[in-house]
């Protein structure tokens, strides 16, 4: 009988400790506004941070994290690292805004534009966070910002929802905007300079045929199959970029939602560590052969959806196959 009940007692340990290891991590947001920042913690550690400090002209997310901690964007300008290269200012973690919007640039526009540059560039600035919660592998956050000219007219408001997801080997953040034209309407003429832009770590830039290749190890796969310096200018559905940072295999991902206008997405992803989503580059990168000129009418909206993944070690195509169809089905 004593037998019996150690067995028991050994088996019902053994369950309890699985169905601890099976639970999804906690998920925590944590305000910070005097710092301008809100903290996102996977089991209390940090994952990333949305920010809006002064010297931005635009809120992003950085820095941002894989699942064992390695940062996979650059540090520079906000908290500059060894080797890294210093170039586009304005290529801050992750973020969303266009280079013509209107006449007017919000994409190149940093600390560093040259003073009889400023009226031609405009600021996205954080207003208000409407949700901050948390939860079992899964955060939310609902936050509004306004596109201002330099003039100080407001030309769009933004609403942004952002999902967070944590699970084993497994990070990802939604973002779903939503853009309606104040006075509109407002005009997105065929630019390069654009949308949602991603700045990579020094370890996923790809190498190049001059410079300092230490430690340098990207590499781009479509899902049309195009890889490498090839794969800018193509459209596809998702884009995903491998390499190892700080010793450590990991994968981004970016997923175009088929919902998006201009879907799939021309990508300006180039192999110095800009990795971005643009829907709005028809003309120049189909080469005149496509023309969107997207605009949304006075009071009228429009939606762009992303989610980014970032997995541990190198994955398959088909892996990241089976996010996108994942994307699509949970967000409509």
């Amino acid at each position: 009988m004593t037998n019996r009940r150690l067995s028991l007692g050994i088996l019902l340990a053994v369950l309890a400790a699985s169905r601890a290891q099976a639970a999804p991590p906690a998920v925590k947001l944590v305000r910070r506004d005097a710092d301008r920042r809100i903290d996102v913690l996977v089991d209390g550690k940090p994952f990333t941070s949305y920010i809006w400090p002064e010297r931005s002209k635009k809120p992003s997310l950085f820095p941002i994290r894989s699942a064992t901690g390695t940062i996979i964007t650059r540090g520079f300008p906000l908290e500059p690292r060894a080797k890294e290269a210093t170039d586009h200012p304005h290529h801050i973690g992750l973020w969303f805004n266009y280079g013509d919007v209107d006449g007017i640039d919000f994409w190149s526009h940093s600390d560093a534009t040259p003073e009889n540059n400023l009226s031609k560039m405009g600021t996205i600035f954080h207003r208000a966070v409407k949700q901050a919660t948390g939860g079992a592998g899964h955060g939310k956050l609902l936050v509004t910002n306004d596109w201002v000219k330099a003039d100080g007219k407001t030309v769009i408001k933004e609403t942004t929802a952002y999902a967070f997801a944590a699970g084993d080997g497994r990070r990802a953040i939604d973002r779903i905007a939503t853009l309606t034209a104040v006075d509109g309407p407002v005009r997105f003429p065929d630019n390069k300079e654009g949308a949602l832009g991603l700045r990579v770590a020094r370890g996923l830039e790809m190498p190049s045929k001059k410079g300092d290749n230490e430690g340098v190890t990207g590499n781009y796969t479509s899902s049309e199959g195009v890889t490498g310096e090839a794969a800018w200018g193509t459209r596809a559905r998702w884009m995903m970029l491998t390499g190892t940072v700080d010793g450590e295999a990991v994968t981004v991902a970016m997923l175009d939602h088929p919902r998006n206008p201009g879907h799939p997405t021309y990508w300006h992803a180039r192999g110095y560590g800009l990795f971005a989503a643009n829907p709005f580059a028809q003309k120049v990168m189909s080469e005149g052969k496509e023309e969107l000129n997207f605009q949304i009418g006075k009071g009228k909206s429009a939606r762009f959806a992303w989610r980014t993944v970032i997995l541990a070690g190198t994955a398959r195509p088909e892996d990241v196959e089976a996010e996108w169809k994942k994307f699509g089905s949970e967000v409509k």
